[in-house]
């Protein structure tokens, strides 16, 4: 499959906005390709390294809104992108897997809204020169197409992601670091699909980490869900935020 760019149009913020001299959070619209998307984006100061944080099936949430202010927090730029379109959030199950379904079957669209967002995040003032894409479940399987795509960033981490790389995708162009998290109780995405991974990475001699957390399930992190294994999600939280400062600092 061939790189793709995005046809990044214009930038526009929507008018709620929290601003202060020591944070700026802030609801924003941005364009792919002339169609609005709703991201979440947030900073302590202008120029700080980027975290680009991509949202599980239900689209942006406050559960991503809470991690990004974690992060920026600790002195990290975030977008919390949008990979549905503006004013999509997806609650029942039969929606959440026609819009994953939709990105999955059109790759090149995925990457463009992947490139999209990390424009939009230096229009913001980001420094997209030292940038890291994270993200949770569907998100995480994201990052790795980002990575695939050949994106220019220092790393690429998922959380509970999705690991399977399509057929006729490999990861010979891919740049920066790969780290994954798992759930070795994860009944969506096996213990086989983790291994396969891990062979594919090495093949292509990129650098990588990868961590398995027993008796986690999928989505172990999500605060609040019965899924939620408190130990799995600060352990790897603690990995994950060393793993920046190693990166990005």
């Amino acid at each position: 499959m061939k790189r793709l760019f995005p046809y990044f149009l214009a930038l526009s913020l929507i008018p709620w906005m929290v601003s202060t001299a020591a944070a700026e959070r802030m609801h924003v619209t941005y364009q792919v390709d002339g169609k609005p998307y709703e991201g979440y984006y947030t900073s302590e100061k202008r120029g700080a390294p980027l975290v680009l944080l991509i949202h599980d099936w239900d689209g942006l949430t406050e559960y991503e809104v809470k991690r990004a202010d974690m992060l920026a927090e600790m002195g990290y730029a975030v977008l919390a992108a949008d990979l549905f379109g503006a004013g999509v959030r997806p609650t029942e199950v039969k929606d959440k897997r026609q819009h994953t379904g939709e990105l999955y079957k059109d790759r090149e669209k995925m990457r463009a809204l992947l490139f999209g967002a990390l424009q939009a995040a230096k229009g913001w003032g980001a420094d997209t020169s030292k940038a890291v894409a994270m993200g949770y479940c569907f998100g995480g399987a994201a990052v790795l197409e980002f990575a695939r795509a050949g994106a220019p960033l220092k790393g690429f981490v998922t959380f509970h992601g999705g690991l399977s790389t399509p057929e006729g995708q490999d990861y010979s162009q891919a740049k920066g670091k790969v780290l994954v998290f798992h759930g070795t109780a994860d009944a969506n995405i096996t213990m086989d699909h983790f291994a396969v991974l891990a062979k594919e990475l090495e093949t292509a001699g990129v650098a990588h980490e990868m961590v398995t957390y027993s008796g986690a399930p999928h989505a172990f992190t999500v605060f609040g869900s019965d899924r939620y294994r408190a130990e799995a999600d600060t352990q790897s939280w603690t990995r994950f935020t060393a793993f920046l400062k190693e990166t990005l600092n």
